[in-house]
C-alpha cells in the first residue's frame, strides 16, 4: 500500500497546470492554481476560504454561500466522480450545494442556468457539451453577475478547467500506436484502420483531444493510408457509440487490425461492444479516455490503456478556484489537468480496489517532438481562433 500511494504522489504530483504568466499564482490558504497536489485540502483551510471570500464578497442570502452545480450527467461514471469530489470540497467548506443534470443536453443546460440564476446562487460550476449553447448559458450568468467556472467545454467569460485536450489525446494515440506495433508489428498496423469515436456538438476544444489522437498515432504509424482513418459521432454515450462502430465495421476487411479511441471511455467501450458484437476482437486494440472505468481496464484484453484525468479529483481544485476568485484573487483564463497513462499493468496504483494485469510487453516513449509540431499546428489553425488562451504550451 505505501508503493502504490508513493506512485499516485508521483504521478499526481502538480496534477493541474496554469497559464497566462503569473495569474492565480498566490497561495490560498494551501492552495494555488499553478501549484497544487491535488490532494483535498483540510476542512479548516477549506473554512478559512469561505470566511476570506465572505469578507470580499457577501452571500446572496446574507449567511451561507449557495454555489450551483450543473452536471454533465449524472448517472455516468466520470460525471458520478466530479460531483462526489465537489459535494465532498463544498460539504466541508460549508457551502450549500445545488446539483443539476445537463444530461448531455443544450436545452437542458440552459433551463438549469435559468434555475441557477432564479435561486441567486452565488457561483456556479458548469459542466455541459453542447458549445452551441454556451454563449445563451453565459448571458444568462453575466446578467446576474454570478461568476462561472466551465470543466472540459469552454463558455465566454467562464474560467476553464479540464483537460489538457491536445497532450492527453496524443498520449493516447501514440500509446495505441506503440501498443499495436508492439503486438502485430509495425507493417500490419500500418494496413489497420484507425476508428476515432468524436464528439463534435461539444466544438473545437474537445476536437483537439481526438485531433490530437489522430496526430499522435499517425505520429507513431506514418505510414497508414489516411482513408483508413475514420471518425464517427459518439454523442458522449456508449449506446450510441456501440451503434455507429457497428455501421463502420463493414467497411473494414476481415482479418485487419482495427485500432480504436475516442472522446471518453464510455465512447470506446461503446466501439469494443460492436466489435465483440462481430467477433473480431482479436482484431481490435483500444485506448480510452479518462480511466474512469478501471474495473474494465482490469479486465478486457482488447482495452490495453486509458489516458487518467482523475475526475474524483476536480472537486479539490474546483471549490477552492471558486472560493478564491470570490476573495478577490484573479484566476488564470485556464487550469489544465496533468495526465497519465493507465494500463492494465499500473491501474491497481491508482485505483487500488482493481486488480493489476500483466505488463505491457513494451515501454512506452512519448513522441515529444511530434508533439510540439502538432501544438504548432494547432496555432495555426483558423478554426481555433479565438481560443488561444486554451491551447497550452506543453
Amino acid at each position: 500500500m505505501i508503493l502504490r500511494r508513493r506512485v499516485w504522489l508521483i504521478a499526481i504530483a502538480g496534477l493541474a497546470t496554469a497559464f497566462a504568466a503569473g495569474a492565480g499564482a498566490a497561495n490560498f490558504h494551501g492552495f494555488s492554481s499553478t501549484d497544487f497536489n491535488g490532494e483535498m485540502l483540510p476542512a479548516s483551510a477549506l473554512r478559512a476560504m469561505t470566511a476570506d471570500a465572505m469578507a470580499k464578497t457577501k452571500p446572496h442570502n446574507g449567511h451561507t454561500y449557495v454555489f450551483g452545480f450543473a452536471n454533465l450527467e449524472r448517472d455516468i461514471p466520470f460525471g458520478v466522480r466530479v460531483e462526489q469530489g465537489i459535494r465532498a470540497n463544498a460539504e466541508a467548506a460549508g457551502i450549500h450545494l445545488v446539483v443539476a443534470d445537463n444530461r448531455l443536453d443544450g436545452p437542458t443546460a440552459l433551463a438549469n442556468a435559468q434555475s441557477f440564476v432564479r435561486r441567486n446562487v452565488d457561483f456556479a460550476i458548469e459542466f455541459q457539451t453542447d458549445v452551441n449553447f454556451g454563449p445563451t448559458i453565459m448571458r444568462q450568468f453575466d446578467d446576474a453577475k454570478i461568476p462561472v467556472i466551465a470543466i472540459d467545454i469552454p463558455m465566454p467569460g467562464a474560467t476553464f478547467f479540464g483537460a489538457n485536450n491536445p497532450r492527453s489525446g496524443f498520449m493516447g494515440g501514440s500509446y495505441l500506436g506503440e501498443a499495436a506495433i508492439a503486438k502485430l508489428g509495425a507493417a500490419k498496423v500500418a494496413s489497420g484502420y484507425l476508428v476515432v469515436g468524436d464528439l463534435p456538438q461539444s466544438g473545437a476544444i474537445p476536437a483537439m483531444r481526438t485531433g490530437g489522437e489522430v496526430a499522435g498515432f499517425t505520429a507513431v504509424v506514418p505510414g497508414m493510408p489516411p482513408s483508413h482513418v475514420i471518425k464517427i459521432d459518439t454523442k458522449n454515450t456508449m449506446q450510441y457509440s456501440f451503434q455507429q462502430m457497428s455501421n463502420v465495421l463493414s467497411r473494414i476487411p476481415p482479418s485487419v487490425p482495427i485500432l480504436i479511441t475516442a472522446i471518453n471511455d464510455q465512447a470506446t467501450l461503446g466501439m469494443l461492444r460492436a466489435v465483440y458484437e462481430a467477433h473480431r476482437q482479436g482484431d481490435a486494440i483500444a485506448v480510452g479516455m479518462g480511466a474512469d472505468e478501471a474495473p474494465q481496464l482490469a479486465k478486457e484484453k482488447q482495452f490495453v490503456a486509458s489516458v487518467g484525468y482523475f475526475p474524483e479529483r476536480y472537486g479539490n481544485y474546483l471549490i477552492p478556484m471558486a472560493l478564491m476568485e470570490l476573495a478577490g484573487h484573479r484566476l488564470p483564463p485556464a487550469v489544465l489537468v496533468h495526465h497519465v497513462m493507465v494500463t492494465q499493468g499500473n491501474v491497481c496504483h491508482f485505483y487500488p480496489k482493481v486488480p493489476c494485469g500483466g505488463a505491457a510487453g513494451f515501454t512506452y516513449h512519448f513522441p515529444e517532438k511530434a508533439f510540439v509540431a502538432y501544438l504548432a499546428s494547432l496555432r495555426r489553425d483558423p478554426t481555433l481562433a479565438g481560443y488561444e488562451k486554451l491551447i497550452p504550451t506543453q
